[in-house]
């Protein structure tokens, strides 16, 4: 049976160079992304099809709470602590923080400070 999934978000941050320029991916030639994002407000994740797909990393934002899964070699997913992809940044503590100031001051300017953020963290 086939199965699809479409995420709220997807990244292609290791990969990006095998996938720059396309206008459709075929992820039975490229890759798929490094990471995708799903926020579980109406709907539940379907973990098991981003795992028949190699996607390496799945966040999920719910309730709240941000949950970071990294495919293991058996090609199951196991929470982490911290991302494989960002591992400096400690993403739990941080992220649900900017998703609640964007409800107040809007997404534009959250975005401004979670840049600032990463920039000033990285340093």
């Amino acid at each position: 049976m086939l199965q699809g999934i479409e995420p709220d978000d997807c990244f292609y941050i290791q990969n990006e160079a095998d996938v720059r320029g396309k206008d459709r991916l075929d992820l039975t030639i490229d890759p798929p992304p490094d990471l995708a994002l799903e926020i579980d407000i109406t709907s539940r994740t379907h973990s098991n099809i981003y795992e028949a797909l190699g996607v390496p990393e799945l966040w999920r934002f719910e309730k709240g709470e941000l949950q970071i899964n990294i495919l293991q070699p058996d090609g199951k997913y196991a929470r982490r602590e911290c991302s494989s992809i960002f591992p400096d940044l400690p993403l739990i503590e941080n992220l649900p923080k900017y998703v609640q100031t964007s409800k107040s001051i809007g997404r534009n300017k959250t975005m401004k400070l979670f840049r600032q953020w990463v920039r000033e963290f990285r340093m």
